[in-house]
């Protein structure tokens, strides 16, 4: 999958999926509302830094983009980190 052409809405479904997929395969299930203001850590979604890590990684196998090459760059809600991978 590329980036070129994506835009926040269509990220965010890319982000939302991997999200589910995280979930299931630790056998957690989450029907909250997902959308930017979605927070990964420390609110309802049930996602620890592992998840985060992991969501990192299916990411950058998803688009070919790593916002993080140059080092880490600060985010905490769906709509955040969205906006790192259309950047690229």
């Amino acid at each position: 999958m590329t980036t070129i052409g994506l835009n926040a809405g269509a990220m965010l479904a890319v982000i939302h999926n991997e999200v589910l997929k995280i979930l299931a395969d630790k056998g957690a299930t989450w029907a909250g509302p997902f959308g930017p203001e979605t927070k990964f850590l420390g609110d309802a979604l049930p996602f620890d830094s592992l998840d985060l890590a992991t969501l990192l990684v299916a990411m950058e196998q998803k688009t070919g983009q790593d916002p993080f090459r140059a080092g880490f760059r600060q985010f905490t809600t769906a709509g955040e980190l969205a906006a790192l991978y259309l950047e690229g």
